[in-house]
C-alpha cells in the first residue's frame, strides 16, 4: 500500500489551478467547507489533490446556488465515505424545482409587461431633448 503524498500546494497554486480567487478559497476554509491537508512550518495552508477535487465539487454546487449549510452536509457525508448520491440528487432536484418556480414567476411578469405595453397609449407629451 502506498503512502498518501504529502500536501504541497499553497493557496496561490490552488487558486491558479482552480480559477478561484484566493479570498474565496480562504472563505471556504473559514466556513469549514474545505479543510487544508496540513500547515507548513510557517503556517501556510497546504492542500493536496483531494482538496482540488473537493473544490471542483464546491464550485459546481455553488454554481447551482446550493447553500453553504447544504454544501457542508454533502461534503461531510462524502468525507465519511458514505455514498451521497441521494443527497446530491435531492439537492439537484430541489434546485430544479426552485428554477422552475422562478421561470414561472418570470413568465408571468413578462406576460404582465407585454399586456401593459400592448395597452399603452401615447400621452402626447413633449419628447425629451437628446
Amino acid at each position: 500500500m502506498s503512502a498518501k503524498p504529502a500536501p504541497s500546494l499553497r493557496i496561490g497554486e490552488v487558486a491558479r489551478r482552480t480559477g478561484l480567487p484566493v479570498k474565496t478559497i480562504r472563505y471556504y476554509c473559514d466556513e469549514g467547507l474545505l479543510q487544508p491537508s496540513a500547515r507548513s512550518g510557517s503556517g501556510y495552508r497546504l492542500f493536496d489533490e483531494e482538496n482540488l477535487a473537493e473544490l471542483t465539487i464546491i464550485r459546481s454546487l455553488r454554481a447551482m446556488d446550493v447553500s453553504i449549510p447544504e454544501l457542508a452536509r454533502i461534503l461531510e457525508v462524502r468525507r465519511a465515505g458514505v455514498c451521497n448520491c441521494s443527497v446530491l440528487k435531492d439537492s439537484i432536484t430541489a434546485k430544479m424545482e426552485s428554477i422552475n418556480l422562478r421561470i414561472d414567476e418570470l413568465a408571468a411578469m413578462k406576460d404582465e409587461l407585454a399586456r401593459l405595453l400592448g395597452s399603452w397609449q401615447d400621452c402626447g407629451g413633449l419628447k425629451p431633448d437628446r
